[in-house]
């Protein structure tokens, strides 16, 4: 005699409830950057006033550690329109990253948390244990921030004494990022040590790739910090004239480029027990979240080049000797460029790769900036068209000139 199947369990009238909760609040928030990004252009005071009503109710998702919120939001916003998406992506990451607070008879204060992207080439890899060795490179790398006026000389910025991969920084979601900016000022604002268990708990140890000793790595960290300072601090007012906004800016890229200089021999010290064997490149700082996408894009970047110097070595062919074409191609869930080679009198492709997009990329700015990266490691003839048909030719093929 069959036995009875075990009957599925149901779901409760609360969790039925609750679901649905979470999927209307999520929609909620997708109408609204939609209707902020539609309506920039269209009716600017009315389209202001949805994006502060979009703030509050991010801010209320973060007080009520609601992530399934904020991101399913963001991945309805990606299938229903690209512009919105990204504001409300960077909306959500700046909130996340940020946090004011007030306590009786004092001023309004603002902490941030930021980190810097950096890929660090070696050979056999990076050596978790011998990460942070170096106490005085550590303590001269924390004061280098107000030291080099990345943040104002008023500001007190702390520093995670650790250099986290990828998976690390991607097990920080949106509230935990508030609940390590509140450990964190905590921290910073009292006079006394203070435990901050989140943030040990954050340091979960890298999982990435393990190198053979004579193997070439390159590997992406980041530096994860924290900046407290006034709410009201002028260091970081940016002018509302939008040329002085551009002078304000340009000012923080040099200032940047010059504390990149400074602190590259610090930051290899705090990498290695052999600073002169390995060798850092900086992205820019960025809050938490920006960071993470700009240091998961240039890695993308990086791989993309990689397979292409691949295709050109096995083929035995230097780069100013290939015509490269690229042109966006439909994947699903998602967008791909591709980039085909071809020799320069003509004929079929003979290679090439694809580089997967996000839907909601600007796909433009994503183009220039595959086109750019073709040009840096010595391909001259790129050209960008609307396709390729069956035998992988070009359709509507322009030749590439940057802006």
């Amino acid at each position: 005699m069959p036995k009875n199947k075990k009957p599925v369990p149901r779901k409760s009238a609360a969790v039925s409830a609750a679901e649905a909760d979470t999927d209307a609040l999520a929609q909620a928030l997708a109408d609204l950057a939609l209707e902020v990004a539609e309506g920039e252009d269209a009716d600017p005071e009315g389209a202001a006033a949805k994006e502060e009503e979009l703030l509050v109710a991010i801010r209320k998702a973060l007080r009520k550690k609601r992530d399934e919120v904020l991101y399913g939001a963001i991945e309805l916003a990606r299938f229903t329109d690209p512009e919105a998406c990204r504001l409300l992506r960077a909306h959500v990451g700046e909130q996340s990253a940020t946090l004011r607070f007030r306590r009786e008879g004092e001023d309004e204060f603002e902490i941030d948390a930021f980190m810097i992207p950096l890929f660090v080439r070696s050979t056999g890899g990076l050596v978790s244990q011998d990460i942070f060795p170096d106490d005085e490179a550590y303590e001269a790398l924390a004061a280098s921030f107000t030291a080099c006026e990345l943040e104002s000389p008023q500001a007190k910025v702390a520093l995670v004494r650790h250099a986290y991969d990828l998976a690390e920084a991607d097990h920080i979601g949106y509230s935990t990022l508030q609940e390590l900016l509140r450990e964190a000022a905590a921290s910073l604002s009292s006079k006394k040590p203070v435990a901050a268990p989140l943030l040990e708990a954050s340091i979960r140890g890298w999982t990435g790739e393990r190198f053979a000793p004579d193997e070439t790595a390159m590997e992406l960290r980041f530096l994860f910090g924290f900046a407290l300072k006034r709410a009201d601090d002028p260091f970081y007012a940016v002018p509302k004239n939008e040329i002085d906004a551009d002078v304000y800016f340009a000012d923080r890229m040099r200032r940047y480029r010059a504390w990149t200089e400074r602190v590259a021999p610090l930051v290899r010290r705090c990498l290695a027990r052999d600073p002169e064997s390995i060798s850092v490149d900086f992205l820019y700082q960025d809050l938490f979240h920006g960071a993470k996408e700009q240091g998961v894009a240039e890695l993308a970047l990086l791989g993309t080049l990689t397979e292409i110097n691949s295709l050109l070595a096995a083929k035995e062919l230097a780069a100013d000797r290939v015509r490269a074409v690229v042109a966006p191609q439909d994947a699903g869930e998602h967008i791909e460029l591709r980039v085909n080679l071809y020799a320069l009198d003509g004929g079929p492709p003979w290679g090439g790769t694809v580089k997967a997009v996000d839907l909601a990329a600007d796909l433009g700015a994503e183009v220039d900036e595959l086109c750019d990266a073709l040009g840096s490691i010595g391909i001259d003839d790129v050209s960008t068209a609307d396709g390729f048909d069956r035998e992988g030719h070009p359709e509507g093929a322009q030749p590439y000139s940057p802006a």
